[in-house]
């Protein structure tokens, strides 16, 4: 008798079921083409410059011309921190110099401050107007750092995978289709674990705005992994044949695999993974070595599925050989950020603003072992600058805390006051993706401790564009939340400097400081533009005053263009990310919609 006259549907064969978890491959993949689809128009907008085609994947070394602009830092010495008047000075004569410059390239004469034959960027929005009310649903925010928005894709996948395992199939009685959603779904996995990810770059998001979902797709792989192996030890066991069965090579491979499988999981759970992560990415090194060779001895039909991941992660690790660098840097220590600073002059071009870095230091100052961790870090410099790439590296955990006391050692180089010592840089990597800051009509940044060199590099591109005239931008400000005032001291020359490069679009920059510091309250900056203020900053009226002058008219070449949105960047930790989310979605739609919209852009600490 047919199962059919049971009222239960038929299983599907073996090749049947094969067919019907392609195909749901092949529905995810098109349900991802539509998605680059409806992004490729802001895609194709980001290369409206043929020299925009080679930023952010490879950093070069250019000559520079320049020997006397001031550094981001004190040269001589960390702890002798630049008078507000020595700062201005400095600011003034490289203001003045970038002037010229921009003068001679973009037409401009000295009376004339309208842009005369300016080159405004394209601007495309990340949405139609029609859709921003469905933007909100990103900015909701469930748990610190995760958005509605990642829920619903989150059960959107489940739902797809969960129609291919239990179509027609009952995972007790027929296993087997549990392990093909499994196995299909490796090298969707493989593809967003890759720092150079294929679906990141035509998407326009990094490897870690992706790395949510890799996780996700991850855990349910081994889910599937697991039941199909208790599926078939509960059918053997009934049918007796467990150990003959269990001790054929094709089950024992299989074995090998789950185990894997379950190890990486394991140790990448959310305590390991933030406590040891070195521990994790090994895991994860041989996890990978044995569930490939497992899968492929285990069942001879995967080999197409596991060919693909071992293409995507040999092409991963062929461009990331390809973008590592070996120079030298020079290291000084910054006690008030209780950071160090990490200066690589010979790298000097290649990356866009807001990209960054993967490290490693080749000196066992910071551990016999520590010059195999690689450790990624925010690049607080603008490409074509004199200083090269600069980081600035806080101290939170044991590598960091031997680099600060390898730089505390510094001597007296060439180049000034520091350390000189070897480094691997491999990237770069992240960034805006296909945004063009230069082509919003304002920009907020608002970062938190280290976050600041995100903020740092993004504002200096803005403000070296707007003097070519090449940026929309018509409001700068940047907002920076740190625990001790101290903190503003080794940043005060580039501040004055970036406030008196900006000639035409102002910059504004408020520190807000959260601890109370011991002894006398500090003195406020005398630098126009630049406050220092007690307490956590108000960020909803700062995004409203910054939106009400983006849409004011006044007499330059930018008030004739049209309004072309807001963009607020946010580096720092989750909690951060959050308040600006909510800061944002309180905005009233008609205000939003009078600016052209409000796009966010997240780095938020964390893994």
């Amino acid at each position: 008798m047919s199962t059919s006259h049971l009222g239960v549907a038929p299983k599907l064969d073996n090749e049947r079921t094969e067919d019907l978890v392609f195909h749901v491959v092949l529905f995810t993949l098109g349900v991802a083409g539509l998605a680059v689809l409806f992004r490729l128009p802001r895609a194709l907008a980001r290369f409206w410059r043929s020299s925009e085609w080679l930023m952010g994947h490879f950093f070069w070394h250019t000559s520079y011309q320049r020997s006397n602009a001031p550094r981001s830092f004190s040269e001589d010495n960390p702890s002798e921190v630049a008078s507000a008047k020595e700062a201005k000075d400095l600011a003034t004569e490289d203001s003045h110099t970038l002037y010229s410059y921009a003068n001679r390239a973009g037409g401009r004469s000295d009376d004339d401050q309208d842009a005369l034959g300016a080159s405004y960027p394209p601007h495309i929005a990340s949405c139609p107007r029609f859709l921003r009310p469905v933007v909100i649903l990103h900015r909701i925010r469930l748990s610190p750092g995760f958005a509605l928005s990642q829920a619903l894709l989150m059960l959107f996948y489940f739902g797809t995978l969960a129609y291919a395992g239990l179509y027609r199939s009952n995972p007790f009685t027929d296993p087997v289709r549990t392990g093909w959603v499994a196995v299909a779904q490796l090298p969707i996995l493989f593809a967003l674990a890759t720092k150079n990810s294929i679906p990141g770059m035509l998407l326009g998001f990094s490897y870690t705005k992706l790395n949510f979902l890799h996780r996700y797709l991850g855990r349910f792989v081994v889910l599937c992994a697991n039941i199909h192996a208790l599926g078939y030890i509960y059918k053997w066991s009934l049918q007796g044949t467990f150990a003959a069965t269990a001790s054929k090579p094709f089950a024992i491979w299989g074995l090998v695999a789950l185990v894997a499988m379950d190890v990486l999981f394991f140790f990448s759970l959310g305590y390991l993974r933030t406590k040891h992560y070195n521990v994790m990415i090994t895991t994860h090194i041989v996890g990978i070595a044995l569930v490939i060779p497992g899968l492929w001895l285990h069942e001879p039909a995967t080999i197409p599925w596991v060919a693909a991941c071992v293409g995507l992660y040999g092409l991963d690790h062929v461009l990331r050989t390809v973008k590592t660098r070996v120079a030298t840097a020079i290291i000084r220590p910054l006690s008030e950020l209780n950071s160090t600073h990490i200066e690589i002059p010979h790298l000097n071009g290649g990356w866009r603003a807001g990209q960054h870095v993967r490290l490693r230091v080749l000196s066992l100052g910071v551990g016999w072992w520590g010059w195999v961790e690689t450790h990624p870090f925010t690049i607080a410099s603008v490409s074509g600058g004199h200083e090269g790439v600069v980081l600035i590296a806080k101290k939170t955990g044991g590598w960091t805390s031997k680099l600060y006391e390898m730089a505390k050692s510094s001597g007296y180089t060439e180049a000034g006051y520091g350390r000189n010592i070897k480094v691997m840089v491999e990237g770069p990597y992240g960034g805006p993706g296909h945004a063009i800051y230069a082509s919003y009509s304002a920009a907020v940044f608002v970062v938190g401790g280290s976050g600041i060199t995100f903020a740092l590099s993004a504002i200096q591109d803005l403000i070296r564009k707007d003097l070519k005239g090449r940026s929309r931008v018509k409001v700068i400000e940047l907002i920076w939340v740190v625990q001790d005032p101290a903190a503003l001291h080794p940043l005060l020359p580039r501040f004055s400097s970036m406030i008196m490069e900006s000639t035409y679009t102002p910059v504004h920059i408020s520190v807000h400081y959260t601890r109370a510091p011991l002894g006398e309250k500090p003195v406020s900056p005398r630098q126009p533009g630049l406050t220092l203020s007690p307490g956590r900053p108000r960020i909803a009226k700062v995004l409203d005053a910054a939106l009400s002058r983006a849409v004011s008219l006044g007499a330059g070449a930018k008030d004739s263009q049209r309004i072309t949105g807001m963009l607020v960047g946010v580096c720092g930790p989750a909690a951060l990310g959050d308040d600006v989310s909510k800061a944002v979605s309180s905005i009233d739609p008609a205000r939003r919609d009078q600016v052209g919209g409000i796009e966010v852009h997240e780095e938020v600490f964390g893994l």
